[in-house]
């Protein structure tokens, strides 16, 4: 039978290495598995994290391996490509940095044996991704393993495979499951057993053939239902040689069928089921991607408490154990491949290796609803042929691989809805953020009309949306601010939006967790993406965190906003208190300040600010507690004053009926006196963005899209070094155009 031990101990690790060495050199650092190169300088800003090849090697006596005729090793993920070798034989090469592969190094082992990794996350023109917005770790993050399984085998290493398919099919109340497996080596006269077993370990369905292929019948299906009852099977098979077990392999699954349909949305075992959820990144301050199971039951944990019965797992294959968690929380999957930002002319072959591997190692997930083919990747250049034909077999792929499953693809917001790119797979969903990087947060809703009015027969769901907030407050926030409380209101005002349209299939927060992108140098931290309704170390739930636990969860709870916001200059204090209980009453030192409902869960009490105010909320069984201080001036602590803020929102004027820089670029358009000035004083002193589409030069859909953006906000994104009172005397002069 095969065993497995895990290799993560102490392995000799040395960057900016690209050729084996005929042994470890006593000077190079150790590190234990998992493990990454990019965990401090991936997450520090500057866009300059150090990609290259660098090297593991371990040594191992052949007595130390598992017992097996043929020995493999496995690689759960190795960041961006890997070459294997064993005692100085080269015996794999694989790109793809998310997903597992598996090598055979039999041949090549003696009674010591070195094994040596070289990784790559170097730049090139071939392997995904290339350009996006989060950090691109080197390493093996996922750790190694070793296999020891007979000479005749069950196949788990064609593209990384778990060995079983299990691929269940609904009539009723009763099930039809296909078991589909596949042998490695000699299997003349082989018999195969297969054997299903419900959640209790109790046999329900088995047989013995030597087929590759059964079908097993389940009477009285117990139904995999989301969170509310997130059932699972397990499947069993067995290679019998002369009636002994000589090699077996068990995976899980779940008996669930569901629709996407264009009018009532996501329909779970024929119940609408809206998906409401979060998108996740995998990453960690310090550890980067190279995680642990506690972490990601972590965040399992906390996704599950806000409420959300979906997961969008961006943008690339995540580890096993996320999607094992998934099926038994119940958590609803959207699973994809980095094809993301730009389209690159050599990467076709690449995109559909990914793709293949991401369904054949995760085509048993109960959880997995739907295939991602790709990430906004008309972001920077609008649609070719070259990219159109890749999708398009890309989506063939993905439906011959897995006809059980639809496809989906996450449109960046400024692609026309009558494009090709939107109509290729079999629903899909558009990144909107009206009311971050530009437009308003009102804009949202009537988006979603104006395409299902046009194409009522295609599904449309939301896969990204959000804001950043790090901690700073504000009692009147602003777009592009990075308050917690713009943050907190935007949210407030698109949840009615989207959770209203039972039409929308899915909608996807961007993010629950702050993440890293090293390129960024927004918000006053670098290098982090701050959208996330969790802190990046996941010690802090912002309060947009509880609007959405709010509408979702049925746990009951109350929350007082601006927990972090003491000292406020207003009175009184506007104070939000989010919970799912139809009444709260709030009382400012003792003294209740009522009672008041709320259908939308988002109660607004206006709190005299003087001295200092302890407050409590009670809602039910439910309490919290907060505290405010009145002060005669803003705490310059709250106000964001990085090196990219010129101004500060408090310092632009702006006079009624005319223009400011608190005016977006669409708006100025329209006076020729504003636009001129506008373009000539600042427009024409930003930084200009180099990238695939030519030096200085962007795609339509950025152009559009820069129409949204007000003048400071475009400064402060570009970080353009613009003199202090050069602003405020072209703020001045807009003050005197009037608006149209």
């Amino acid at each position: 039978m095969r065993t497995t031990i895990s290799l993560n101990r102490k392995w000799a690790f040395r960057k900016d290495v690209s050729v084996p060495p005929e042994k470890i050199d006593p000077a190079w650092d150790y590190v234990n598995l998992p493990h990454t190169w990019n965990g401090i300088d991936g997450q520090d800003g500057g866009g300059d994290f150090w990609r290259g090849t660098s090297c593991y090697m371990k040594e191992i006596p052949k007595a130390e391996l598992p017992a097996g005729e043929r020995i493999l090793l496995d690689f759960p993920a190795a960041n961006a490509s890997a070459d294997v070798f064993v005692n100085g034989r080269k015996l794999a090469h694989h790109d793809g940095g998310y997903s597992a592969f598996r090598v055979d190094i039999t041949e090549a082992l003696a009674e010591q044996n070195l094994i040596c990794v070289l990784t790559d996350n170097n730049v090139n023109d071939r392997i995904y991704p290339q350009n996006a917005d989060f950090t691109f770790y080197g390493g093996l993050y996922r750790g190694v393993n070793a296999i020891g399984v007979p000479a005749a085998h069950i196949d788990i290493e064609t593209d990384g495979n778990p060995g079983l398919h299990a691929i269940p099919k609904l009539m009723g109340d009763r099930a039809e499951v296909t078991l589909r497996t596949a042998l490695i080596g000699d299997a003349a006269g082989a018999v195969l057993r297969y054997v299903i077993r419900d959640a209790a370990g109790k046999t329900v369905a088995e047989t013995e053939t030597e087929a590759w292929e059964a079908v097993l019948p389940i009477e009285r299906v117990h139904r995999w239902h989301g969170r509310k009852d997130p059932y699972l099977y397990s499947a069993e098979v067995t290679l019998l040689r002369g009636g002994e077990a000589a090699d077996s392999v068990c995976v899980r699954f779940g008996c669930r069928e569901y629709v996407i349909d264009p009018e009532r949305g996501f329909i779970l075992n024929g119940e609408e089921y809206p998906l409401r959820g979060v998108c996740r990144h995998q990453d960690r301050p310090d550890l980067g991607n190279a995680l642990l199971p506690c972490h990601h039951r972590e965040d399992v944990d906390m996704i599950c408490e806000i409420g959300a019965n979906t997961v969008r797992l961006a943008h690339y294959q995540h580890d096993q154990v996320f999607y094992d968690l998934c099926d038994e929380r119940g958590l609803v999957v959207w699973a994809e491949i980095p094809y993301i930002s730009a389209h690159m002319d050599n990467g076709r072959a690449n995109t559909l290796s990914q793709m293949t591997e991401l369904i054949r190692q995760n085509d048993n997930h109960a959880s997995i609803v739907v295939w991602g083919l790709s990430n906004e990747v008309t972001m920077m250049t609008p649609h070719s042929d070259d990219m159109v034909e890749n999708h398009h077999l890309l989506n063939d792929l993905a439906h011959r691989l897995d006809p059980t499953r639809p496809t989906t693809m996450a449109c960046v917001s400024m692609c026309p809805i009558d494009d090709p790119m939107a109509h290729i797979s079999d629903v899909v969903s558009y990144n909107l953020y009206f009311g971050w990087y530009g437009g308003t947060v009102d804009m949202n809703g009537p988006w979603l009309d104006a395409w299902h009015e046009k194409y009522p027969e295609t599904p449309i769901g939301v896969s990204e949306y959000g804001a950043d907030a790090l901690n700073w407050h504000s009692g009147q926030p602003h777009q592009g601010d990075y308050s917690e409380e713009y943050e907190a209101w935007y949210h407030e005002q698109i949840i009615p939006q989207f959770f209203s349209r039972p039409f929308v299939w899915a909608t996807h927060v961007w993010n629950m967790f702050d993440f890293a992108a090293d390129g960024r140098s927004e918000g006053g931290e670098n290098g982090v993406n701050h959208k996330g309704l969790v802190t990046f170390d996941r010690k802090y739930k912002k309060d947009a965190f509880y609007a959405y636990k709010a509408w979702l969860s049925e746990d009951p709870f109350v929350h007082i906003g601006g927990k972090r916001y003491v000292d406020r200059v207003e009175n009184p204090a506007r104070v939000t208190v989010y919970s799912n209980q139809p009444e709260v009453e709030l009382f400012a030192n003792g003294v209740s300040l009522g009672k008041k409902q709320a259908e939308n869960h988002f109660f607004y009490f206006d709190v005299p600010n003087e001295g200092e105010t302890r407050l409590e909320a009670v809602a039910g069984p439910c309490r919290d507690e907060s505290f405010l201080r009145h002060v005669d001036t803003p705490n310059p602590a709250y106000i964001l004053q990085d090196e990219g803020m010129v101004l500060s929102w408090q310092e632009i004027t702006e006079a009624e009926g005319c223009y400011s820089l608190n005016d977006t670029l669409g708006d100025i358009a329209k006076s020729e006196e504003a636009n001129a000035l506008v373009a000539g004083e600042v427009l024409a002193k930003l930084p200009q963005r180099k990238g695939p589409v030519g030096d200085g030069q962007e795609s339509e859909a950025m152009k559009e899209m820069r129409k949204s953006f007000t003048v400071i906000r475009l400064i402060r994104m570009t970080r353009a070094k613009m003199d202090k009172e050069v602003l405020l005397d072209i703020n001045r002069r807009l003050n005197e155009i009037r608006k149209p």
